[in-house]
């Protein structure tokens, strides 16, 4: 950053070095789908999620998006807190060097009302909690922070920031995404196309199913990308949770994850799983099962979902249904060599919900029925049974019978089956049930 007449250049230094690289804005970004508020007045923008999903990308595509509307790049500094020549800083020293940028003549200006600070891979820094209050409340900036998801957990940004952050939830790319990302087109309306535009959505739609959309999984040849993606788990096993949490059964740990992405879908039972791993002759103690499960759950590995039921007790004593965050995490941890595209197309639609900010649970009804998924968002609930292939009569008349019997408990919500493309859907439904391929769901914006 050049000096004008008079005024004193910048200091040198780590600090300054990375500011002035951060002038220069990344470009050929995949712009993320974000449903909701980013920024709230007076509050931290916390970006979490499953490592590698793309939340450095996203601070760089919000830089992008305030360049765009006027804002110098100079107002909107951005640190990676991982770089070596940070090692060791703390929030005091970080704090020092902020005022200092602050409160020089070539980083103010008009436009720099408030200014914006980006704080990547901020856990690094002991102590960052109390300089981002310090920032909101005395400096007047807008903060926005990601890293690691094993120091940016849910509870511990309501704890650490006394109520002063706000989450934006990042996941693996969505079905639109992945389309910009390879530079496909998007239908205008994917309930009205032709035959051909149909089958080439209908083929990309099946590949990324089995693709997944971490970011740089993308284009990946089969072998390179299940290493990959085994890279990820295993990092976030021995980060997230072995290093975090000091556990020492690691061993049950890694029979647990196995077990949870290589059986997506499925109900699980923290008893069911315990006394199978006591019968193998592993020494676990049930309450370690309970704690390694949460801990997979706030690294953002593993989603799981409760049965839905108004007692407290009932919803605790049946087994939830559990999901990998991706879909393509679920061939590289099955073992059995079976297809797993409905499991795959079950795994996308909740998190699809989640992007969508929904709350949801499956339903259990009094005749033994089961839905996969009851959506409750801002408008009405949605009732959303998931099936790769209901063409035949049979599985149609089970899938919808399911929905029929949930429908009566939840009268106001909206009954959907998704199916994995048209030719999986049902020969004949009821009027009051929505069928499509999930893809056309998928792809009609949210309400």
């Amino acid at each position: 950053m050049d000096s004008g007449p008079g005024v004193a250049p910048l200091p040198r230094g780590p600090f300054f070095e990375q500011l002035a690289e951060s002038q220069e804005l990344v470009g050929g970004i995949t712009a993320r789908r974000v449903t909701g508020r980013v920024t709230l007045a007076g509050k931290a923008t916390a970006v979490v999620g499953m490592r590698r999903a793309g939340k450095t990308t996203f601070l760089h595509q919000l830089r992008a998006e305030r360049v765009a509307t006027g804002v110098a790049p100079k107002c909107l500094p951005m640190l990676s807190l991982e770089d070596e020549r940070f090692a060791g800083i703390d929030a005091t020293q970080l704090g020092m060097l902020v005022d200092e940028y602050m409160d020089h003549p070539l980083a103010t200006g008009p436009g720099c009302h408030p200014m914006v600070w980006f704080l990547d891979e901020i856990q690094v820094v002991d102590g960052w909690e109390r300089l981002v209050r310090r920032l909101l409340d005395t400096r007047g900036v807008e903060v926005f922070l990601s890293g690691s998801s094993a120091a940016l957990l849910s509870q511990e940004i309501a704890t650490a920031l006394r109520g002063r952050g706000w989450q934006v939830l990042i996941h693996p790319f969505a079905f639109d995404e992945a389309l910009r990302h390879r530079g496909e087109a998007l239908p205008s309306d994917a309930e009205r196309m032709g035959r051909a535009e149909r089958v080439r959505l209908e083929t990309l739609f099946a590949a990324w199913l089995a693709t997944g959309g971490f970011p740089e999984a993308q284009g990946l040849d089969d072998t390179t990308r299940r290493r990959l993606l085994s890279d990820y788990v295993d990092v976030a096993i021995l980060r997230d949770v072995v290093d975090r949490h000091r556990v020492s059964n690691v061993v049950g740990l890694r029979r647990l994850v196995r077990h949870l992405l290589g059986n997506a879908g499925s109900r699980f039972s923290v008893e069911k799983f315990h006394r199978a791993l006591r019968s193998q002759g592993l020494a676990i103690a049930r309450d370690t099962v309970h704690q390694h499960l949460s801990h997979l759950e706030d690294c953002f590995l593993v989603r799981t979902v409760w049965m839905e039921s108004r007692s407290e007790r009932q919803r605790m004593v049946n087994p939830r249904k559990s999901y990998p965050v991706d879909a393509g995490l679920i061939n590289v941890f099955d073992r059995t060599g079976r297809a797993n595209t409905g499991h795959a197309l079950e795994t996308t639609v909740l998190a699809e919900l989640e992007r969508r900010r929904h709350e949801t649970t499956y339903v259990r009804t009094p005749e033994g029925f089961e839905v996969d998924f009851l959506a409750r968002g801002d408008g009405p609930p949605e009732l959303i049974q998931v099936c790769a292939d209901a063409s035949e009569e049979p599985t149609a008349t089970r899938e919808l019978r399911a929905l029929t019997a949930a429908g009566a408990m939840f009268p106001q919500a909206t009954k959907r089956l998704l199916t994995l493309n048209r030719r999986g859907l049902p020969p004949e439904a009821p009027k009051d049930v929505v069928t499509q391929p999930a893809y056309e769901w998928m792809l009609r914006p949210s309400p």
